[in-house]
């Protein structure tokens, strides 16, 4: 069965069409969510409280998780949950705090300048809800926050239709120091973190990934009144592998990324020659038929893998020129060395997070290595980053004079001040240089 739309060596202006990534059905309009941000401004709680009737099929007697709320679910998550929490918290927290930014300082001739590292004080993190417990997004978002230093941290998430939240995700919050989760979910909880409510205090920057509503409320907040993250839309991998690798492991990663949802994205690229990489293609599609009557989330595969393709090119170069056109959320390199899928790498400058050889899997990343797996996607790779602790600090430039780098420094000053004709800035300098 052919799953995959497959192109042999793509021409530069075809790629706009092939590489295009698809919209999901249902996706938000601006002005449907400009009316629920307008109204969680107006109303505060009452908004939200209508909205998750609504939209979420649940009527809450308040927002806020309480304490015995989060006792009574960490009593209720098993062992080997504990333990795999543990050991991802242990592994993100490490390859996070060994982010922690130190403030440049350099001295000359009576001019001392430096940057003071800072964290952002108050955070919102936003994890979605859905058919499965998002723990690990609870991991990513607040495990950084806390190595950072923020001062204080608020979750939403929407409750199920029992006004509870799962309670993977509520022993998650609590293990990672989460300081307030509140039961929001969609654009309105967007709307609550960025604008405050009675119940919900403002923060002063937005963090998490979410469905197009989601998305929408993000973007329009942070154009106005509360900074993001990054923009973030479906999820994607881009493979990038020669006809030695194993089809079976290609399968198992492309069908890894196509279970997010209808509106994920699979890319496959193959370094060969046109029949070698056609059957190495056969062959990868064959191992998907296979392995997809493993899985559950068979009409998200089948949408996702619907919307993706497989190319065929026969260099090195051309294989980089693709994924730096794509410019993927995810890259997975495994050209059958690593001195192989060091070269493709050294050639990637677009990619959210890479993931060398055979037994590097993409979920490694999204759950457990230290990796942080909020990544920039729909082509952003091109100009943001992944999430990290520099995300959630602020760089603050100080500098201090003495009487003599003022002196030596004055005529320089004045002079730019004259040309821009700004009096005020030049009187700034000679008040202070001229004898009195």
């Amino acid at each position: 069965m052919k799953y995959i739309e497959r192109y042999w060596r793509p021409t530069r202006a075809e790629y706009p069409a092939l590489l295009k990534r698809g919209r999901a059905k249902g996706s938000a309009t601006p002005m449907a969510v400009q009316q629920i941000l307008n109204e969680v401004k107006k109303r505060g709680d009452s908004a939200l409280l209508e909205y998750s009737r609504r939209f979420d099929q649940v009527e809450l007697s308040s927002l806020r998780v309480t304490a015995d709320e989060i006792m009574s679910a960490s009593k209720a998550v098993d062992e080997e949950l504990r333990r795999a929490l543990a050991t991802a918290y242990h592994n993100i927290e490490a390859f996070h705090r060994a982010q922690l930014p130190q403030g440049e300082r350099i001295q000359s001739d009576g001019i001392e300048l430096w940057r003071e590292v800072v964290p952002i004080e108050r955070v919102g993190l936003y994890v979605p809800g859905g058919t499965a417990p998002l723990v690990s997004t609870v991991l990513m978002l607040a495990v950084p926050a806390r190595v950072a230093g923020c001062r204080s941290i608020a979750l939403c998430t929407p409750a199920g239709a029992d006004g509870s939240i799962h309670p993977a995700i509520l022993y998650a919050a609590s293990l990672v120091g989460v300081d307030e989760i509140y039961k929001v979910g969609g654009a309105q909880a967007i709307g609550s973190l960025a604008y405050g409510t009675e119940t919900i205090e403002k923060v002063d920057k937005i963090f998490g990934p979410g469905n197009s509503w989601v998305t929408e409320a993000k973007s329009q907040v942070g154009a106005s009144v509360c900074a993001i993250d990054l923009p973030a839309g479906p999820s994607e991998v881009m493979v990038a592998v020669t006809t030695a690798a194993d089809p079976i492991y290609v399968a198992a990663d492309l069908l890894s990324q196509a279970e997010h949802g209808a509106d994920s994205q699979a890319m496959l690229v193959v370094r060969s020659d046109k029949d070698g990489g056609w059957v190495f293609i056969d062959e990868v599609e064959e191992a998907i038929g296979h392995l997809s009557q493993r899985l559950v989330r068979q009409d998200e595969v089948q949408a996702s893998l619907a919307n993706s393709r497989a190319f065929v090119v026969p260099t090195c170069e051309e294989m980089a020129d693709l994924v730096n056109s794509y410019a993927p959320e995810h890259l997975i390199i495994a050209l059958g060395s690593d001195e192989e899928d060091e070269r493709l790498l050294s050639q990637v400058h677009n990619a959210g997070s890479v993931f060398l050889g055979p037994w590097s899997p993409e979920s490694s990343g999204d759950y457990a290595s230290g990796t942080n797996h909020t990544l920039p996607t729909a082509g952003w790779a091109r100009s943001y980053s992944g999430l990290s602790v520099d995300s959630f600090v602020k760089k603050i430039t100080v500098q201090r004079l003495s009487k003599q780098g003022l002196q030596l420094l004055g005529p320089t000053v004045v002079a730019m001040a004259d040309i821009e004709g700004l009096g005020a800035h030049r009187l700034a300098v000679d008040v202070r240089l001229e004898e009195r």
